[in-house]
């Protein structure tokens, strides 16, 4: 599919493209309208069942539905948003007059930070998880890391064990942290591990324990991410010792990336006073009920609103990161210009695609030995963050759906790229056709990641009944002009992302 799909950076008409822009500009604002109107239509109904709190503003409320934005809010205002200031505060200092002890500095900042929010019992638990980690890394076998690591992660599933840290804290929150926090770093843990294996960093395991301290409590990406791999992470870290601190422009670019994330978090905030799509989601009686450009507007909403919390909560330690002269990976992309499964995991996470791509697809032989093990190594990768989420079973259809959309995108790839189908498509097709034709084959490889995109945000009910209210009873009625809308979308994402993903 070389040629066709290189055919996706080919100029269409102007007007042709502004069509699409106005067309997809103007479904999102039409479906977030009506779905604004049925929200305040159901308000009452909503508030009785969903407890939907005071707004922000006199006369709003706000959906509360969103456990993760909720959870990150409250806990930005109680600590995090200090500590992470205090961070930023110590490596400038550090930075300035002392920089050949700036990182033990972050360090000892770090372990005090998580002390302090964590408890000493909770970061005593990774301590523990970490020292584990790094005595089987000693043995270098990768197999015995791997085992070691899932070990790990099968201890957050560990009932008698949930219940004796859920002893040590007042809330229910607090423990959820330190959840999270394990969680997360497990995968820098096994980052370590398996590139010890394969090429010890640092000579001597007092230097190597220290480097693996350093990396896994590093505070502006220790609770949540994004994740940066133990490579890239010691090689930029160690760059930054020997180097002076860069002051330069670093006061612009806090205030200007501080402003962008205040604006983002109004953005959220917005949405969900405006629209209530968390606790509509919850209620099969609503999803049923709901008008179809409603319908599109709470699909649209909830991706959207997924992709502005994370600009929130992966912008600031990013910003973070950058002032410490460290380059983060990518901040993520618009959904709504996201048009293929490959696309969206790469360039969503881009943190967590560079680590299963790394640690698992690679390792496992990716593309490089066939379509077999292409497609065993991109399922384990899809089944391990299944698992890491907790496994539950509206993820596991959610990771098979994922696994068979990139499997389904490859396969096309390689058809379109057959001297057969080209001999057809070549002689016949102008470039402009071409890629009306991928926009066309987008758009439903778009409906489909949408699709799981609900399961994943909503769970297997919301994903149901939107196969069934728009691909079976509105197969004449609501799908063609869902399919048309995504079709713009796919055309403003192809002028917007030109190249193959």
């Amino acid at each position: 599919m070389a040629s066709t799909w290189r055919s996706r950076s080919v100029a269409l008409p102007q007007a042709e493209m502004f069509a699409y822009w106005v067309l997809s500009f103007g479904s999102h604002l039409y479906s977030f309208y009506e779905l604004h109107r049925f929200s305040k239509e159901h308000e009452a109904g909503l508030e009785r069942e969903y407890q939907l709190e005071k707004g922000l503003l006199a006369g709003f409320k706000r959906d509360p539905g969103d456990f993760e934005w909720s959870f990150w809010r409250e806990w930005a205002k109680k600590s995090l948003l200090w500590t992470l200031i205090g961070h930023g505060v110590i490596s400038c200092l550090t930075g300035a007059f002392i920089p050949k002890l700036r990182v033990p500095a972050l360090l000892i900042y770090s372990l005090l930070a998580a002390c302090s929010v964590l408890g000493v019992k909770g970061v005593s638990v990774l301590l523990v998880h970490l020292g584990l980690s790094f005595a089987v890394a000693q043995l270098r076998r990768p197999a015995l890391c791997w085992l070691c690591s899932l070990l790990l992660l099968s201890t957050l599933h560990i009932q008698p064990l949930q219940e004796l840290q859920r002893s040590w804290y007042k809330t229910e929150e607090e423990h959820y942290l330190l959840l999270f926090s394990i969680a997360v770093c497990g995968l820098r843990f096994l980052s370590f591990t398996l590139e010890h294996c394969w090429r010890p960093l640092e000579p001597g395991r007092v230097v190597q324990l220290y480097w693996l301290l350093s990396y896994s409590f590093y505070h502006p990406l220790f609770y949540n991410g994004p994740i940066i791999n133990f490579k890239r992470y010691i090689e930029q870290m160690r760059k930054l010792a020997e180097e002076s601190y860069k002051k330069k422009a670093a006061f612009s670019y806090a205030a200007l990336r501080t402003g962008r994330i205040f604006l983002w978090w109004l953005m959220a905030e917005y949405m969900i006073h405006v629209m209530y799509m968390h606790s509509i989601q919850a209620n099969e009686t609503y999803l049923e009920i709901l008008p179809p450009w409603a319908l599109g507007g709470l699909a649209l909403a909830l991706v959207q609103f997924f992709y502005v919390k994370y600009l929130v909560l992966f912008g600031l330690p990013s910003m973070l990161v950058t002032l410490d002269n460290l380059e983060p990976p990518k901040l993520p992309r618009c959904v709504s210009i996201m048009y293929s499964f490959t696309g969206m995991w790469r360039h969503f996470d881009e943190g967590l695609y560079r680590w299963l791509i790394r640690y698992i697809y690679v390792p496992l032989g990716g593309s490089h030995h066939g379509p077999v093990y292409k497609a065993l190594s991109t399922g384990l990768a899809f089944g391990f963050v299944c698992l890491w989420h907790g496994g539950h079973d509206y993820l596991q259809y959610w990771a098979l759906m994922n696994w068979v959309g990139v499997l389904v995108e490859s396969g096309l790839r390689k058809l379109f790229a057959s001297s057969f189908i080209s001999s057809i498509v070549e002689p016949n097709l102008s470039p402009p056709m071409k890629r009306r034709g991928v926009a066309l084959l987008s758009a439903f490889s778009t409906a489909m990641l949408i699709l799981s995109n609900l399961v994943f945000l909503g769970g297997i009910h919301v994903g149901r009944i939107f196969w069934k209210r728009v691909f079976v009873q509105g197969w004449c009625t609501i799908a063609p002009p869902t399919l048309a809308f995504l079709y713009c979308f796919a055309q403003v994402g192809l002028e917007w992302i030109p190249n193959p993903p």
